[in-house]
């Protein structure tokens, strides 16, 4: 029964890569028995085919290309689907991150070209995608400043 335990996961994976804990969740969710969890789980480590670090990375590389949002945000989210601390932390600091101010000021431009000019909300979306409250006033003290410049 290992057999389809093990085929099960490979199926998932195909899919994207998974965090070792969330391949255990979503094969317990299925009924597998926890001895044929863990003999699949224990191939596809020995195959490469389950790493938690190179799926950290993945999952950093993947969301700032499609959305620009802070450290604790990403940390928070990689915890959330089953990275270890320090998993999360090495895929953070191995990705190449702009600073948390410029990813914070394209988190704003964007909010704003979707129509968005209201302080207040800019300082609440901000907040939620997990900037600093310095990251935040920063950027939209500069985003306030270059808005009141008279355009020649």
């Amino acid at each position: 029964m290992a057999d389809s335990a093990y085929r099960k996961a490979i199926d998932l994976l195909a899919r994207r890569p998974h965090f070792e804990a969330e391949l255990r969740a979503k094969l317990r969710k299925r009924s597998f028995e926890e001895v044929e969890i863990s003999a699949a789980i224990e191939e596809l480590r020995s195959a490469g085919y389950v790493d938690d670090l190179e799926s950290a990375r993945v999952f950093v590389r993947s969301r700032l290309r499609r959305s620009p949002d802070g450290r604790t945000k990403l940390r928070a989210d990689l915890l959330r689907r089953g990275a270890s601390s320090a998993d999360a932390e090495a895929a953070l600091a191995d990705h190449k991150l702009p600073t948390e101010t410029e990813i914070a000021r394209r988190a704003a431009e964007r909010w704003q070209l979707r129509g968005g000019h209201d302080r207040a909300a800019l300082l609440r979306h901000l907040d939620r995608r997990g900037f600093s409250k310095s990251d935040i006033l920063k950027v939209v003290d500069e985003l306030s400043e270059s808005a009141a410049e008279p355009q020649v």
